[in-house]
């Protein structure tokens, strides 16, 4: 997070800067701090940290009345499922909150059955109430590409230019992401040219690697109070390198990391669940027994 420069001590810098009060800056600090706490996602951390830079300079700028660049951030998350897209999101809606951009923070979450209607005339009223809900915040939706998978006589179209619109007009009070895998991604934009670029900003989310996700199982263990025994923790690098590579294309990444300690939980309550005393290690213990199918 940028700090305040000691040099600019105009009365116009200082009113601005006093408005950035220390709960602000603090709330700020957690949120970057979260972020930061993701495993992984290195290339998405360094875009989001240039966004709020970005951001937060122009604000300084437009406090000391030099020109400013205007702060659009509409933006394009592209990704396979489980790389993080939708967490990444609700942060980035609050941090843009904190930095002055957005009056609300708040993540408003929607695909195509949110956006589009079944009969003609309804589809723009529905997809404008979702925007009302959205203004002041974030929306963000997902599958993006849906709207526009039946074609020019698909309401989906219909769902898009209202969105566009939207956009546009209150470009000062909404943030719109659009998220989805990377092919059918770039199917949709470049079947929608100006589409493209309303989007100044895109963030590629990349695959987690084996070893990260071993991390992210191990974090999820210990959210729930387990520990891996040392034989264990062998068992479960195995047991993602074979989910992982299986069938990349269908393979959900943190999703299916979850998947998987949910199962492995269970198969501990099966183990365990007719031994009498029970002690405290034993419940909080995950053997590979636990984690192999059988």
């Amino acid at each position: 997070m940028a700090n305040v420069p000691s040099s600019l001590e105009s009365p116009e810098s200082v009113a601005f800067f006093k408005g950035l009060e220390l709960q602000q800056r603090d709330r700020l600090q957690k949120l970057q701090d979260e972020l930061d706490n993701l495993i992984g996602l290195h290339s998405v951390k360094s875009v989001l940290g240039e966004i709020q830079a970005f951001a937060l300079i122009q604000k300084y700028r437009e406090a000391l009345h030099l020109t400013c660049e205007p702060v659009v951030l509409h933006t394009i998350f592209t990704g396979n499922p489980g790389t993080g897209k939708t967490t990444v999101a609700r942060l980035f809606s609050q941090m843009l909150k904190e930095v002055g951009i957005l009056n609300k923070g708040h993540t408003v979450e929607v695909e195509r059955a949110d956006l589009v209607a079944q009969y003609i005339g309804q589809t723009a009223q529905k997809t404008r109430e979702v925007i009302k809900q959205a203004s002041g915040g974030l929306l963000f939706i997902d599958e993006a590409y849906a709207l526009a998978r039946g074609g020019e006589r698909d309401f989906g179209k219909e769902a898009i230019d209202t969105l566009v619109k939207a956009m546009e007009d209150q470009r000062e009070s909404l943030v719109v992401v659009l998220a989805g895998y990377p092919g059918p991604m770039e199917g949709f934009l470049e079947a929608n040219p100006g589409l493209r670029s309303r989007f100044p900003v895109t963030v590629t989310f990349p695959d987690y690697s084996d070893l990260e996700l071993y991390k992210i199982a191990q974090s999820m263990l210990a959210q729930r109070e387990y520990t891996l025994s040392a034989h264990a923790q062998l068992e479960l690098v195995r047991q993602i390198r074979k989910l992982r590579h299986g069938d990349p294309e269908s393979f959900g990444n943190a999703r299916a990391v979850r998947n998987m300690v949910e199962q492995i939980v269970r198969r501990q309550a099966v183990r365990l669940v007719k031994k009498p005393g029970l002690t405290k290690e034993e419940l909080t213990l995950i053997t590979p027994q636990d984690l192999r199918v059988s």
